[in-house]
Parts: C-alpha cells; structure tokens; sequence
C-alpha cells in the first residue's frame, strides 16, 4: 500500500483532506523548512486528524538553519517532545547532524528518553550527509530505533526525477529496514510514477492531494 503525506503548516489545510491521506507531518514556518508547531495547534490537529483516523507525525526543530544544535536548543527539543507525546502525536519528526554533516548521535541519545518510544522519523536533514555516507546513515538511523527518512535524494533543490538512481538505490539498501519517504517536488499528479520508479512506498509533500 502506498501511504500519502500531507506535509502541513498549522491546521489551516487540514479540513481540505481527502480519503487518501494516511499520515500529516505537522509543522509551522515552512518557509524555513518547518519548526515546532505551538501547543494549541498540535493539540487540535491532534484531535482533528484523530477522528478522521490520520495519523500525526509533529515537527521538532526549534528554528531554520542548519541542524547542528547546541545544549540549550536540546533542552527546547526535549520539552517540545515531551508536549508532543502528551498531546498524543503518533510520531516525531526530527534531524540532528554534526559540524561535518553527519548523524549527531550523542545529541538523538539525549532526546530519546523523552520520546517515550513514539515512532521517529528523520526529516530532510538526511540530504546533507554526504551522499557516499547516506548507507552507513540508514544503518545508524536504525540502530537508534527510527522507523523512518524523508529524502529528495540530493541536498540540491533540482527536479526530484533526477534523483530518481540514487532514491531507488536508498529503498533497495533500507530494504523493509526503515521506511524510506520520498519527498520535496512530489505532487499528487507524479507521486505514482515517483513511488513506481523508486521502489518507495511512502510518499511526502504540501500538493500531494
């Protein structure tokens, strides 16, 4: 089955949901790529989303830029999962790398505590590491209990079909391991030729239906 995401700023869109949408990944700002929506809004589009049987999955990046945080920018993390889970998020979508571009492994332990085993998903972040690497990263993104990635397949904002080679290479290597969510270009016009020549089964956008 293939699974649609809406990718969601505030609850403003969510009314115009059709049947085809299983998950909604909620965030504010995305014009910075996304950040941690308020208290109120992911608990109505909890509550929302709940009665329509759509699954939540809550942004938690404290600003835009990059994704190297420092200890203060953890704790803000830390607390905004904590209200995450209380306010009955079904998943948490985050990122952490280090000044090289690589998984922040110290910094992903130090949150984990408060996540209470909700189901993480590692957002576009994955897009920095270097490409070479991106293998081991799947490898160490399952080693610390994630369930999914989302990916472009580059860190450059070109035409999701030219990454179609190296999208297809990461669903091969992930192999049922983690879920590998294409996204970033993806509509609801191209998302079955997207899906059909990537081998995904997950797929990820704000036109997506």
């Amino acid at each position: 089955m293939i699974i649609k995401e809406f990718c969601a700023e505030n609850t403003t869109l969510l009314s115009q949901l059709d049947s085809s949408v299983k998950r909604v990944e909620l965030c504010d700002n995305l014009a910075v790529g996304g950040t941690t929506p308020s208290y109120g809004v992911i608990k109505e589009a909890a509550r929302y989303l709940h009665e329509k049987d759509i699954s939540l999955a809550t942004m938690i990046r404290p600003r835009g830029g990059n994704f190297v945080y420092n200890d203060s920018e953890l704790r803000i993390m830390e607390d905004d999962i904590i209200r995450a889970v209380e306010l009955e998020s079904d998943s948490l979508v985050l990122g952490l790398l280090t000044e090289d571009n690589h998984i922040d492994e110290d910094g992903i332990e130090q949150l984990l505590p408060a996540t209470q085993g909700l189901p993480l998903v590692f957002h576009m972040a994955f897009d920095q590491i270097p490409e070479a690497d991106q293998k081991a990263a799947i490898d160490q993104l399952v080693e610390l209990g994630f369930t999914r990635i989302l990916t472009h397949g580059s860190s450059e904002a070109n035409d999701i079909f030219e990454n179609i080679d190296h999208l297809k290479e990461l669903v091969e290597y992930a192999n049922d391991r983690i879920e590998i969510m294409i996204g970033g270009g993806v509509t609801a016009d191209n998302y079955q030729e997207l899906i059909e020549k990537t081998g995904a089964k997950a797929a990820h956008g704000t036109k997506i239906c």
